[in-house]
């Protein structure tokens, strides 16, 4: 008998740990539906898909840094940072008489930019500076709630009122019946497929994640490339920021604690490889929703302490890691 050519044979292994994912968040959501009817109805998955929404975004922008085979450990602390100089900003523009719109709009532009530049500084340190990601993102994660501390005095940066009530729509609002975050998740979901499967781009932040004295060779812009990635991550939580600012109105130390670890969850779950080169938007998409269907049936069923949802979190990123070491 003809043998299978080895491309195809290793096709399928790939398209089979791909669906990996797909049945574990398939198998999960059949388990919920049994702990508690509670969980297959359509307003408790909206609120799993709108509370997916920030670290979703977030975990967009991380899957094209550990396929470049970086990390960043900061992006918790940096959403936080984001949150509270936007809303101070905000609020110190409304005595100019500035319309609250207006304002609301200053704020959610502060925030991209903010993000944009807060990862355009890892990217140069880490090429410039000739720093390990991991070192340049651990201190910074210090540096960003630590100034955001000294802006809040210790306690809450809030927002005004009048604002507030301009802003709110932007989390609670909804389009077509499905909540406004759900939307730009799915848009930054799309956007950050694309880039990485359909540009140059994206084909030079896997071949320097799979070898990057290779793309060197190959007359890719390593560094150039790097900081680019770093960035767009500082994006994607700018992004994620300006839509979590209206939930609570409010930053303060514990704001966006942990989820840098969410984030990297999602990737890794999705199926992305630690050691980078090779990883998909649509299994970090997968990924971030099977985290939180994790966090909700918890919630609901109480089979553990709800405390303990980030151990939960913790157990599964060695777990995966300790799958793909072996399956390497």
């Amino acid at each position: 008998m003809p043998q299978e050519p080895a491309e195809a044979s290793l096709m399928k292994k790939l398209n089979l740990h791909s669906l990996g994912p797909v049945l574990g968040l398939v198998v999960l959501c059949v388990a919920g539906t049994l702990l508690n009817s509670e969980f297959a109805t359509m307003d408790n998955a909206m609120n799993v898909l709108t509370r997916t929404a920030f670290i979703g975004i977030i975990a967009v922008g991380m899957c094209f840094v550990i396929i470049s085979g970086g990390i960043d450990l900061s992006v918790g602390s940096m959403a936080a940072l984001i949150a509270g100089v936007t809303i101070l900003l905000m609020n110190k523009l409304l005595p100019l008489g500035w319309p609250p719109a207006m304002l609301v709009v200053v704020g959610m532009v502060c925030a991209v930019v903010l993000g944009a530049l807060f990862g355009l500084a890892h990217g140069l340190l880490i090429t410039r500076g000739r720093i390990e990601p991991f070192i340049v993102t651990l201190g910074t994660l210090g540096i960003f709630r630590a100034y955001l501390t000294y802006f809040a005095n210790g306690g809450a940066i809030t927002l005004e009122n009048e604002l507030s009530d301009v802003y709110g729509p932007v989390y609670y609002g909804s389009l077509l019946g499905i909540p406004i975050p759900v939307w730009v998740f799915a848009a930054v979901a799309v956007a950050g497929g694309l880039l990485l499967n359909r540009t140059t781009y994206g084909r030079y932040v896997q071949a320097i994640g799979s070898n990057e004295q290779v793309a060197r060779y190959a007359a890719v812009d390593v560094d150039r490339i790097k900081v680019l990635t770093y960035t767009l991550l500082g994006v994607c939580v700018g992004i994620a920021t300006l839509l979590y600012v209206p939930r609570l109105g409010s930053a303060s130390p514990s704001t966006g604690l942990l989820w840098e670890l969410e984030a990297i969850a999602a990737v890794i779950v999705g199926g992305t490889a630690l050691r980078g080169g090779a990883g998909s938007i649509s299994g970090t998409v997968i990924g971030a929703v099977l985290l939180s269907v994790i966090s909700n049936i918890l919630n609901l069923t109480s089979i553990i302490s709800v405390y303990l949802n980030a151990a939960v979190q913790g157990f599964v990123i060695i777990a995966v890691a300790f799958m793909q070491r072996r399956r390497n």
